[in-house]
C-alpha cells in the first residue's frame, strides 16, 4: 500500500452517550488508527468532543469533519479551535465549511448567500486569529478587529470542506488543504486533487492536505452492501454540493462510491486513493448483512491492521 493515513469517523446523529464517543476515540487510538474525524450533525459539538478525547488519549490526532461556518462567528470559532488544541496538546485539526442552504436557511433561518465570499472571509479571519493571535480584517461579510490570547503552543491546521472550484482556491490559498465526503477516487483524482494543488502550488503554499471520507465495509457482497449505502445514505445525493461530487464520478447514487468487498479489495480501493493524491482516509464504516455488528468489526481490524503497517 502507497503510504497514506488511516483514521476513522465518529459520528453522533443524535442520543449517543458521551462515554461512548469517548470510548470510541479510545479505542481508535489503541486499535492503531492515526486520526478520528469528529462530525458535527444534531448530537454532541464535535469541537467540545475533541477537546474531550484529546485528554484521554496521547498520541491520536483529533479532527472535525466539518464543523458550519454559519453557526458561529470566526473569532469565537479560533478561540475555541486554539482551546481544542490546548486541550489536546497540539493534536487538533479544525474542519469548516459552509454546510448546506436547507440547513443554514431552513434549519438555523440565517443567510445562504454569497456562501463562496462567506467562507473566503471567513477562513481568512478563523486561519489570521489561529496563526497569529490577531486579525484587522475588513471585508463585505465580516469586519473584525480583534485578538486572541490561548496559551496552547502552536496553532492548529484548518481544513475546508472544499468541493466547488471557488472553494478549493479558498482552500489552496488561505486553508491547509480539504476534506471530502461523497467524492469517488475519479472525482479525487482528476478534478479536486490536482486543481488543489496548482492552485497551493501557484500561491507558494505547502502541498494541501486531503482528507477523503468514504463509507466502507469488508463484505462478500460488495453490490448488495452498496444498494444499502445507496439507501442509508440517500439524502447526501440530493444535497446540490454532494450532488456534484456524484456526477463528477459518474455515479447516480450515493452507495456507487462506497467501498466495499473483501479484504484485498477494500486495500485496492485505499491504495488507489493514494495514489490519487489523497494524504488521509476517512473511513464511514457501516454495518451491512444479516450479522452487521461482524462486518463493521471485519472491517475496522482490517483497516486497524492497514494503519499500522
Amino acid at each position: 500500500m502507497k503510504e497514506i493515513r488511516i483514521g476513522v469517523g465518529v459520528a453522533d446523529g443524535g442520543g449517543s452517550a458521551l462515554d461512548d464517543l469517548l470510548e470510541q476515540i479510545r479505542r481508535a487510538e489503541a486499535a492503531g488508527f492515526q486520526s478520528v474525524w469528529i462530525a458535527n450533525i444534531f448530537g454532541f459539538d464535535a469541537l467540545t468532543l475533541a477537546a474531550l478525547g484529546g485528554r484521554e488519549t496521547q498520541t491520536l490526532e483529533l479532527g472535525t469533519a466539518v464543523v458550519p461556518t454559519h453557526s458561529r462567528h470566526p473569532f469565537f470559532m479560533a478561540q475555541q479551535a486554539l482551546s481544542t488544541q490546548a486541550a489536546t496538546g497540539g493534536r487538533f485539526v479544525l474542519g469548516i465549511g459552509p454546510s448546506h442552504q436547507i440547513v443554514i436557511e431552513t434549519l438555523m433561518g440565517l443567510s445562504y448567500a454569497k456562501p463562496a465570499l462567506h467562507v473566503k472571509e471567513y477562513t481568512t479571519v478563523v486561519t489570521e486569529l489561529i496563526q497569529s493571535g490577531k486579525t484587522s480584517f475588513q471585508g463585505k461579510t465580516y469586519q473584525v478587529n480583534a485578538g486572541i490570547n490561548v496559551s496552547n503552543g502552536s496553532p492548529c491546521k484548518v481544513l475546508l470542506g472544499a468541493l466547488g472550484p471557488l472553494m478549493r482556491r479558498v482552500a489552496g490559498t488561505i486553508a491547509d488543504g480539504t476534506i471530502t465526503w461523497m467524492a469517488g477516487p475519479k472525482a479525487l483524482g482528476e478534478t479536486l486533487v490536482p486543481d488543489l494543488s496548482a492552485i497551493a502550488k501557484a500561491a507558494g503554499r505547502p502541498a494541501p492536505r486531503v482528507v477523503a471520507g468514504f463509507p466502507v465495509v469488508v463484505t462478500n457482497d460488495a453490490a448488495g452492501a452498496r444498494e444499502a449505502a445507496s439507501k442509508l445514505f440517500a439524502m447526501y445525493g440530493t444535497l446540490p454540493s454532494y450532488r456534484a461530487m456524484l456526477d463528477l464520478e459518474g455515479a447516480e447514487q450515493p452507495g456507487e462510491i462506497t467501498i466495499a468487498g473483501d479484504e484485498k479489495a477494500i486495500e485496492t480501493a485505499i491504495d488507489r486513493l493514494a495514489a490519487a493524491g489523497v494524504t488521509d482516509f476517512n473511513a464511514a464504516i457501516f454495518p451491512y448483512g444479516d450479522d452487521g455488528p461482524a462486518a463493521a468489526k471485519r472491517t475496522y481490524e482490517l483497516l486497524s491492521e492497514l494503519a499500522r503497517r
